[in-house]
């Protein structure tokens, strides 16, 4: 019996209400869907499997956010909506503080499946500049709730003392730059949710993002760190891409490179229960 490739829905959340520092990530899932569809782009992932024949993505836009607390709402429901149809979300951000409503939705479904986290910053503040839904927070919403089963972050250079004190209190495994190998990263053979915020990556492959830092993982690296991940793949999301601060669009093919790429993952753990790295 042919098993019939997955699906995948496409979820544009253009909303950095609660970007600190600087706004501009709202614009990012027109960027990502402009470069994800353009014909400049190739639809194979590096594995082998094709968008549109190996695995299906259906583009539902994005959603009509206004800049309120309502916005998490539609973001959660879109989500859940995705589920129900036994689809797997893939969330464009928009700034990271989305990864909270979105994992509500995943949890609800699911269960308290595990996070992998690519990013330069650990997103664990408490309350960070009176904003406890600030895009520098989500990960400490998700855990403070009991949501995830495993959080682990790749990628990670500006821990602080109220970072570090944050993981510790919630048993997160942090995997910093400075000892960073993908062996390194312990497999995930368990449901599994990735949210990738661009400025984990060197500023020398991503540059659009309001927050670079430099001594980042190379595009080489997060393919390598992705590849560990060996269980089912329920969802996604792929945040902080300011095409403000973008160079010849480089940055937003590279995140539709990540579109294809986790897509073309979870199609292959799907499919045949890979364990390949």
């Amino acid at each position: 019996m042919t098993v019939p490739p997955p699906r995948f829905r496409l979820i544009g959340m253009p909303t950095d209400r609660n970007s600190s520092f600087e706004r501009g990530a709202a614009a990012g899932p027109a960027a990502i869907r402009e470069a994800l569809w353009s014909e400049r782009g190739n639809a194979a992932a590096e594995c082998g499997l094709e968008m549109g024949s190996d695995f299906l993505i259906d583009d539902m836009g994005d959603l009509p956010l206004a800049e309120a607390n309502s916005d998490d709402d539609l973001m959660r429901d879109a989500v859940a909506a995705a589920l129900a149809n036994d689809a797997v979300p893939i969330s464009l951000g928009g700034d990271h503080a989305i990864t909270f409503p979105i994992f509500e939705a995943i949890a609800a479904r699911h269960g308290p499946v595990d996070i992998l986290h690519i990013d330069a910053h650990p997103d664990l503040y408490d309350d960070f500049e009176g904003n406890p839904r600030s895009h520098a927070s989500p990960f400490a919403r998700i855990m403070e709730r009991g949501l995830a089963g495993r959080l682990v972050q790749v990628g990670i250079r500006t821990l602080n003392r109220h970072c570090r004190e944050q993981a510790e209190r919630f048993g997160v495994e942090v995997i910093d730059m400075r000892s960073f190998a993908p062996d390194r990263v312990s497999a995930f053979d368990r449901p599994t949710y990735l949210s990738i915020d661009l400025d984990g990556i060197d500023p020398a492959y991503a540059p659009g993002v309001a927050h670079a830092e430099p001594g980042g993982l190379s595009v080489r690296e997060v393919l390598a760190t992705l590849g560990r991940v060996r269980g089912p793949i329920v969802g996604a999301d792929i945040v902080e891409l300011n095409p403000a601060r973008d160079l010849n669009g480089i940055t937003a093919i590279l995140a539709a490179k990540l579109v294809r790429e986790v897509a073309a993952r979870a199609t292959r753990n799907s499919q045949s229960g890979s364990r390949d790295g």
